[in-house]
């Protein structure tokens, strides 16, 4: 008898509860599926990222003053491309040719390559969380489908000069400059272009003045690459 009572009791939960769980789980389905198209329609006027919000609420004076694309000296932009993502006016956010030799060098197991666009990385500077994870790697690709959608290729390169990190608590080209340069990013040389876009990848580690002997070769390499890009692969920024 106890047991019938307890099979009647569960069924009735069930009934009352079921339709609102499937309900719910839809709702944050639906949230979860919107909420990306809305932070990038927000994040288009407003200039405050996940990452620095973060350093800030943890007490870091950072280090940001935002310029638009046509203050940042066009050195910069093309060491950039050059360094980061020389596809960049050519893809539509995702270069698959990266993305497959990546893959096949690190199924090797001699390393870890990536193949992350300008789009992407903005993608994940301006909206997510700095920590690597398959979770947020997805969530990376989702928003770059949406940064490339409501974003024209000049506001996705000035939005990843302003965000980038370029040192401790230092983000945008504009601090960047000021800080290994002491002067405005409108005036950065085609040297001093190459040592920054070359420390990207290590930005805390690597030092762009004094460089060091990785940031020299590096950045010679990079001022041969700027002027191809200059040369006809920087066009969607004209």
């Amino acid at each position: 008898m106890a047991k019938r009572n307890s099979f009647k009791k569960l069924q009735r939960f069930l009934k009352n509860w079921w339709p609102r769980l499937i309900r719910t789980v839809i709702a944050l389905v639906c949230a979860a599926l919107l909420l990306p198209p809305v932070l990038v329609a927000i994040t288009a006027v407003s200039k405050d990222t996940i990452m620095t919000l973060q350093r800030v609420a943890r007490g870091a004076e950072v280090q940001q003053h935002w310029r638009p694309l046509e203050s940042i000296s066009p050195h910069l932009r093309h060491a950039v491309l050059a360094a980061e993502d020389s596809k960049f006016c050519q893809h539509n956010g995702f270069d698959w040719d990266a993305i497959s030799a990546a893959w096949q060098f690190n199924q090797q197991g001699q390393g870890k390559r990536g193949a992350s666009t300008i789009s992407m990385q903005t993608a994940k500077n301006v909206f997510l969380w700095p920590q690597r994870s398959w979770v947020r790697k997805g969530f990376e690709a989702y928003f770059t489908v949406f940064v490339e959608l409501m974003w024209s290729k000049p506001q996705i390169l000035e939005t990843y000069l302003n965000v980038v990190e370029w040192g401790t608590d230092v983000y945008g080209a504009e601090a960047a400059a000021r800080y290994h340069f002491g002067k405005s990013a409108s005036y950065l040389s085609r040297s001093e272009a190459a040592r920054l876009a070359a420390i990207l990848p290590s930005p805390v580690k690597c030092k762009a003045n004094p460089p060091g002997r990785y940031v020299l070769q590096r950045s010679s390499v990079l001022v041969r690459r700027m002027a191809v890009v200059a040369d006809g692969h920087a066009r969607c920024l004209d």
